[in-house]
């Protein structure tokens, strides 16, 4: 897959690629909706392989809503692309999943001053509870939550999932080293669901200062090839 990215500021990384190998693990299907889209890379990734996805996602940021639609018309991917903040997304559709690669990093972090990487970054900019909320909201009764946050904020992540009658479900820590611990989280949550979280195997995303052969092979079955340029 080809992505155009900004070559300055904010890319993917392998947060985004991970994260839609998880995503690959639960079939999806039906209306997704991409929350926080970027370059379009994860939706787009995960449109490709999945042909029943009906792939719409919301982004504020104007260079990006840019470089998404750019990469879903290369890719020859249908798309709709919602240029707001989810926050004040419309709620009269219902979604079958909701996708996403949220801003993350906590208020006790520097700040970085570039405007993009502030908004794409900094948790500030959408909070657990009033994403969970809207989250809530527009997901269908018993449909899919995916998304990956900072691991050491997963007992707030489920506290929050829980205000809003949802439950993480499925849970995989990624360590970035076999020694290390867990720096990533990939969740599986649906809204009303009575079953018990399933804690899946770590993932050891790299083997002395090389990726590991699982990191290898998720990147083999993406095949993104990164072109930075000014649009």
């Amino acid at each position: 897959m080809l992505l155009y990215q900004p070559d300055t500021g904010y890319c993917y990384n392998s947060d985004s690629v991970f994260l839609y190998d998880f995503i690959n693990s639960f079939k999806p299907k039906g209306r997704v909706l991409d929350v926080g889209a970027g370059c379009g890379v994860v939706g787009l990734l995960v449109a490709r392989d999945n042909k029943k996805v009906e792939l719409e996602a919301v982004e504020k940021q104007d260079i990006f809503v840019e470089y998404a639609t750019i990469n879903a018309r290369v890719n020859d991917i249908g798309y709709k692309i919602h240029k707001k903040d989810f926050l004040e997304f419309e709620e009269d559709v219902k979604y079958d999943y909701i996708i996403s690669n949220p801003p993350f990093y906590h208020d006790g972090v520097t700040k970085s001053q570039n405007e993009m990487l502030y908004n794409a970054r900094y948790n500030v900019n959408l909070p657990l509870d009033k994403f969970f909320k809207k989250v809530s909201r527009v997901l269908k009764p018993k449909s899919h939550f995916i998304f990956c946050y900072d691991a050491s904020q997963f007992g707030l992540i489920c506290l929050e999932l829980e205000k809003v009658n949802m439950k993480a479900v499925d849970v995989q820590f990624i360590h970035p080293k076999i020694d290390r611990g867990a720096s990533l989280v990939m969740i599986h949550a649906r809204n009303g669901s009575k079953s018990l979280m399933k804690i899946w195997e770590p993932f050891i995303s790299f083997e002395s200062d090389e990726f590991s052969q699982k990191a290898k092979n998720i990147y083999e079955k993406a095949r993104t090839q990164s072109i930075k340029c000014q649009i």
